[in-house]
C-alpha cells in the first residue's frame, strides 16, 4: 500500500483531487462513534483483503480509502477496476458481536441500504439495490438515441458493488463506487457512473462523508436491534428500494440447476424468494446464487 497522508500535490489533477485526509477525519472521527481510524493510500490491490490480513489487530470501525484498486473484488472473485481518483473504493471493519451470527448475512444489504440512502442525501440520485449486492442508476438516452414511440427514461447499470467477508472476530465490507467516469472509460456496457446518472454532486469527499454516516446510522439501529432486521427497519427499508423485486429473474444454482420465478420479496433472513408460475414459492440466499439475470437476460 502507497500512503496518501501528503497534501502537496491535492490539485494537480483538477478533474480527480486526491481525497483531503485530515479533512475526513475531523468530519468522521468522533470519541463516541462508529468510526474509529481513516487511512487512505494511493494504490493497493483490494482494500478488503488487506484489512482483512490485519483483522487480528484492528478496532471496529477501521476505514481504508483507496486512489486506485488494482486487484479490487466483486461476488465470486469478479475484477473490480477503475482508474485512479474516479470512485470510492473502501472497506470498513464491523465487529458484530453480540448480534448473534446467523444475522451477520443481513450486514451486505445493509450496507446497499446505507450507501443508496447516502448518496440520495449527497448525490441527489436516486439509487436501487439489485440483489444481492449491486447498486443501479438510470442513466437517462439522448433524445438521438431514442427508436420511434421510445420516452427518455433510460436504462439501469450498475455503478457499485458490495462485498462482505468474515475477518477474525468480525466482517470487512468493502464498497465500490464509480463516480466520474466518462462513457468511454467504463469497463462494461452495463456499467454507469454517477456523473453519468447527472448527480448534483461528484466530490468525493461530500460522497464518503455521506456513505460513511448513513451507514453508522443504520449499523447502530441493526445492532440496538439484536441484528433483527424488521424490528430495525432494515428488511423494510431494502425490499422498498429493490429493483429486483416485482420481475422475473432467473437464478443460476450450484450444479447448473436454474430456477426462474418473480422474485416477490425478502425473507427474515435476506434471501431472495422466487414464485414459480406453479404457485410454489423458493427462498435462494446470496450464497447459493452463481448468476442472477432477468428472465431476458438483462438486468434485475
Amino acid at each position: 500500500m502507497t500512503p496518501s497522508d501528503a497534501p502537496q500535490s491535492r490539485w494537480s489533477d483538477l478533474d480527480r483531487p486526491p481525497l483531503n485526509v485530515p479533512a475526513l477525519r475531523r468530519g468522521l472521527l468522533r470519541p463516541d462513534g462508529l468510526w474509529t481510524s481513516l487511512d487512505v493510500v494511493d494504490s493497493t490491490g483490494s482494500t478488503n483483503s488487506d484489512l482483512a490480513g490485519r483483522a487480528a489487530s484492528l478496532t471496529e470501525g477501521a476505514v481504508l480509502v483507496a486512489e486506485e484498486q488494482t486487484a479490487g473484488r466483486g461476488r465470486l472473485d469478479r475484477t473490480w477496476t477503475a482508474p485512479a481518483r474516479s470512485g470510492l473504493f473502501f472497506s470498513v471493519y464491523l465487529a458484530p458481536a453480540p448480534v448473534p451470527m446467523r444475522r451477520w448475512g443481513w450486514l451486505p444489504l445493509l450496507a446497499g441500504v446505507a450507501a443508496a440512502t447516502g448518496l440520495a442525501r449527497s448525490a441527489g440520485v436516486d439509487t436501487a439495490l439489485k440483489w444481492p449486492n449491486d447498486l443501479l442508476v438510470t442513466i437517462p438516452k439522448d433524445s438521438d438515441e431514442l427508436r420511434p414511440g421510445e420516452t427518455p427514461f433510460g436504462e439501469e447499470r450498475k455503478t457499485g458493488g458490495i462485498l462482505a467477508e468474515r475477518a477474525g472476530d468480525g466482517v470487512v465490507i468493502g464498497i465500490g463506487l464509480n463516480v466520474s467516469l466518462r462513457t468511454d472509460e467504463l469497463p462494461a456496457p452495463t456499467a454507469a457512473s454517477l456523473a453519468l446518472a447527472g448527480a448534483v454532486s461528484t466530490d468525493r469527499e461530500t460522497l464518503l462523508r455521506g456513505v460513511l454516516r448513513s451507514l453508522e446510522q443504520w449499523y447502530g439501529q441493526w445492532r440496538a436491534a439484536d441484528g433483527d432486521a424488521a424490528a430495525s427497519g432494515l428488511q423494510e427499508a431494502y425490499a422498498a428500494g429493490c429493483a429486483t423485486l416485482g420481475r422475473t429473474v432467473r437464478a443460476q444454482l450450484p450444479g447448473d440447476r436454474t430456477l426462474t420465478g418473480e422474485a416477490v420479496a425478502i425473507d427474515g433472513d435476506g434471501r431472495l424468494v422466487l414464485s414459480s408460475d406453479d404457485g410454489l414459492r423458493e427462498p435462494v440466499s446470496a450464497g447459493d446464487i452463481v448468476h442472477l439475470r432477468g428472465a431476458e437476460g438483462g438486468l434485475t
